[in-house]
């Protein structure tokens, strides 16, 4: 059956029963939970939520990294008829606070003591949170006052289920497409978080249409390790849960590594940095190997980048070529890939631009990445890109049931049953995101090519004005200047300034591989990053990039910084975009020192 609600994709598990619809690690194990026992565990929270005082629409928090009862939370609350306020892990008291107090939560449940505890900081901190949050749920063991066990409410609700099922049942009847799914509260980037107001339509209508082009079934195995708080891994799951597949939670992106290798899944989806940190292991690996491995790692690549650019033209390589790419696969390809596991047969890549040239890589080795747009407020695919339809240096097509243009000003618009309600309690906002004509305006810069496919050229907020009025796109820069191996993360700076200047973030094994083998192993990083000859090494990078360009897109300064940035410091959203604002206000001494005496 067509799904029409979230309910529907619950419901139609039963007709697939697996004894491994999902898999956690528990003491060194990998445990199965089956199709059956996932469902009687979301039948019986779903039946305590009554006892806990959640009302029809009233609104649920959950404060929890990727596991099981992630998912059966979720589910509860759809089957209820709850809206559930996802929070990411990494935010702070006070950021949980805001989303309590904001969205009026009644009832939150937490990973972990130490993730209850910002609950409960937040009700200390907050009255009007005080006034409405009533129980703080912790999945595990916890002797904190003022919460209570999951295991507990689990039980109170498989004896009121158990006693009425038909109260469950009506619940669930009852539940339609436009009914509110959830608030999922936008990043912040520029500013105040806003709560993208989601229908069960919405998700719906975006499962079904990427699961009309993606290929995997009830036998695929996926690893789910972005967080479940961000839309895009939890449509991504809800879309394997209609396809019955088997999700594996990883422990942390962390243990990612030895996670791949365990479980071995078919595919998975991440976002861009994570594929530049497993590109950026492939090549710190490259480094310590002989001069004649590297120069046969290149031709291979080379060769390699020559078969997919003929796929991308649907031709057939030449005898020579063939024979060489047949010899690399087995001298070199499938090494790099052995790292995703023997089973592995494509990702999904979204949340950020991917790189065109950390694309073309692995694609070169076999590594088929099929890159994705779109946004929390169109739940979120827009477009997608596919084994029958994808072309490195965009996104994929415009995927079913989605309407897509191009504004005079190169803004990217969408309109269709993907699009959000609204902001909650912001209609302003609203008004401003989506027009009279229900057109949202995404803030993406972008072109559709002559076959369909859509480029994404930049953020519209995001492009950078000089003193001279010229407007520089960051994106195409920065994605250049991440190939180098010393790269990890470039900050283009230049907002309302004479030229363009860049903060970098190093790859720090690589700066201390480096430094190890050139007898500055013994310094310290805010040492290292000023060494002139580290300085030189960057500088290269700068000198690879401003050969050949207009004045304005000159990069005439850099600074080195001598540490990551990181969600904690509120640099780095959840998903890992960068925060200009905030990097801005943090290393302001740095960018101003690379302007001094040339004026603002």
């Amino acid at each position: 059956m067509t799904p029409r609600t979230l309910v529907d994709i619950f419901r139609n598990l039963a007709d697939t029963p697996k004894p491994d619809l999902l898999l956690s690690k528990q003491g060194g194990k990998w445990i199965p939970i089956s199709t059956a026992e996932f469902m009687d565990r979301v039948k019986a929270l779903s039946s305590a939520l009554e006892g806990l005082g959640v009302k029809q629409g009233g609104r649920v928090a959950l404060l929890s990294e990727n596991r099981p009862e992630w998912s059966i939370v979720d589910f509860a609350c759809q089957c209820y008829g709850a809206v559930l306020v996802p929070i990411f892990p990494t935010m702070v008291a006070d950021q949980a606070a805001y989303l309590l107090k904001d969205s009026g939560t009644t009832v939150a449940f937490a990973s972990t003591p130490d993730q209850a505890g910002k609950m409960l900081a937040a009700q200390q901190a907050s009255p009007e949170v005080k006034q409405t949050l009533k129980h703080v749920i912790v999945f595990e063991a916890s002797s904190l006052p003022g919460t209570t066990p999951y295991a507990s409410v689990v039980e109170k609700g498989r004896a009121a289920y158990a006693a009425d099922p038909s109260a469950f049942e009506k619940r669930a009847d009852a539940r339609q497409p436009s009914d509110l799914a959830t608030l999922i509260y936008t990043s912040g980037t520029t500013g105040e978080p806003k709560g993208a107001m989601l229908m069960q339509s919405n998700f719906v209508s975006n499962v079904v249409a990427a699961c009309s082009i993606v290929p995997f079934d009830s036998s695929t195995v996926t690893l789910s390790f972005l967080p479940l708080s961000h839309v895009f891994e939890r449509t991504i799951e809800y879309a394997y849960y209609h396809r019955s597949a088997t999700i594996a939670y990883a422990e942390s992106i962390d243990k990612l590594r030895d996670n791949l290798s365990e479980v071995n899944p078919h595919l998975f989806g991440a976002v861009p940095r994570v594929y530049e940190k497993i590109y950026g292991r492939v090549q710190e690996t490259l480094s310590k190997s002989s001069p004649a491995k590297r120069k046969l790692f290149e031709k291979a690549i080379e060769a390699g980048k020559k078969v997919t650019q003929l796929r991308v033209e649907r031709k057939t390589p030449g005898f020579v070529l063939a024979l060489e790419h047949f010899i690399y696969e087995r001298l070199v390809y499938r090494k790099v890939r052995a790292a995703l596991g023997s089973r592995f047969q494509f990702a999904i890549s979204g949340g950020a631009p991917l790189a065109r040239e950390l694309a073309e890589f692995f694609w070169a080795v076999g590594v088929e990445i099929y890159e994705g747009y779109g946004l929390t407020e169109t739940s979120p695919v827009i477009a997608l890109a596919c084994p029958s339809a994808w072309r490195l240096g965009t996104v994929g097509k415009i995927v079913p049931g989605v309407e897509c243009r191009i504004a005079p000003d190169g803004e990217i618009l969408t309109r269709g049953p993907h699009v959000m309600k609204g902001y909650f309690n912001k209609p302003k906002e609203t008004a401003e995101a989506i027009d009279a004509d229900g057109w949202f305006h995404t803030g993406d810069i972008g072109r559709i090519d002559e076959d369909g496919f859509l480029m994404i050229t930049d953020r519209k907020k995001e492009i950078l004005v000089n003193s001279n009025g010229k407007n520089v796109a960051p994106a195409p820069i920065e994605g250049f200047l991440k190939s180098h191996a010393f790269v990890s993360l470039p900050v283009l700076i230049g907002d309302r300034r004479k030229f363009l200047s860049c903060l970098f973030v190093p790859n720090f094994e690589k700066l201390a591989s480096w430094a190890k083998e050139n007898g500055l192993g013994s310094l310290s990083l805010e040492v290292l990053v000023k060494e002139p000859r580290v300085v030189a090494i960057f500088q290269s990078a700068i000198d690879e990039w401003n050969m050949g360009k207009p004045h304005e897109m000159l990069i005439n300064r850099f600074a080195i910084l001598p540490r990551d940035l990181t969600i904690e410091s509120g640099e780095l959203t959840p998903t890992l975009k960068v925060k200009r604002r905030i990097v801005d206000q943090h290393f302001k001494h740095l960018i101003d020192g690379m302007y001094e005496g040339v004026g603002a």
